[in-house]
């Protein structure tokens, strides 16, 4: 039943995030980013069964494979975010094509995974893809955040 609950936590968030992402927001850089992802993490390292006990050399090597693999996908999420000042100033976000094209990426590359596991009989179970979404939202939260800060003053040159 948690492996349940697990997925539809997952989609969820995958959900709300995709969903916000596309559309224009406003950016606060004093938001904590770092909250959803550490309660994702919590989630998923509370199951002692994150890794598989029968094949631990390559469900730990899957899991790290997947932890890399959605760090750099943090990062390109990250960058492929508009950032601009809006007419009062505040910094707005918004997705774009690419970012849309940086999740299609994400899914095909975590699905390869997955089948490699299962072509080696690795259980892979939710709790690994929380801990993994974790670090995705952790990482391209703080690419967007280094990016804002980077941004030049409201009225001066596009920088992102």
């Amino acid at each position: 039943m948690a492996g349940l609950a697990n997925l539809l936590v997952i989609l969820a968030v995958a959900a709300l995030v995709v969903g916000r992402q596309l559309r224009p927001q406003l950016l606060d850089t004093e938001r904590r980013y770092w909250l959803l992802p550490l309660v994702l993490a919590v989630v998923a390292l509370r199951d002692p069964r994150l890794v598989d006990p029968a094949h631990t050399t390559g469900a730990v090597a899957l899991l790290a494979a997947s932890l890399l693999v959605v760090a750099a996908m943090g990062t390109v999420w990250g960058w492929t975010v508009r950032l601009w000042h809006g007419a009062d100033g505040r910094l707005r976000m918004q997705g774009t094509r690419a970012t849309v094209a940086a999740w299609i990426g994400l899914l095909a590359v975590r699905a390869g995974l997955f089948g490699l596991g299962a072509a080696l009989h690795v259980h892979q179970g939710t709790n690994a893809l929380l801990l993994s979404l974790g670090a995705l939202l952790l990482v391209r939260g703080a690419v967007v955040n280094w990016r804002a800060r980077t941004l030049a003053p409201a009225g001066g040159p596009f920088a992102g």
